[in-house]
């Protein structure tokens, strides 16, 4: 019987996942923290995920400009998905739910999640680019 390593498991649940953002704490059950740790970080620095914030990590591919990883999805997506796997019940930014909706044709330059009445404190960047919370 042949055993897998807790990176073959966890290396294999990130390719199979359809969502695009992953916790740390989703990772606990392959074993402990120092060993999860350990294995995520070498998934970062090989390039089959990247970290955008305390605890979570997103997809990557490399980029077709430098080859660097990229994220697969854009951070407004990161970041509701985020959000949802959080329990915050998010939406886009006002200005993109006017666009979105036909009401004006101003492009957010920000990246901005609305959060309701959330006390969400969590900071969801990629690379120079973060997320600001907007509340209702």
């Amino acid at each position: 019987m042949t055993t897998t390593s807790i990176k073959q498991r966890i290396s294999a649940r990130i390719r199979a996942s359809k969502s695009m953002v992953f916790l740390r704490q989703e990772f606990d059950h392959f074993g402990g923290y120092r060993q999860v740790s350990r294995v995520i970080k070498e998934l970062v620095d090989q390039g089959q995920i990247t970290r955008v914030g305390y605890g979570v990590y997103a997809k990557a591919r490399p980029s077709t400009i430098s080859g660097k990883p990229v994220p697969t999805g854009s951070l407004i997506d990161i970041g509701l998905e985020t959000m949802r796997k959080l329990g915050v019940k998010a939406d886009i930014g006002a200005e993109a739910r006017e666009l979105r909706a036909g009401k004006s044709t101003q492009m957010p330059m920000s990246a901005v999640i609305s959060v309701g009445k959330s006390r969400i404190r969590r900071a969801i960047a990629i690379g120079n680019r973060k997320i600001m919370y907007e509340k209702d």
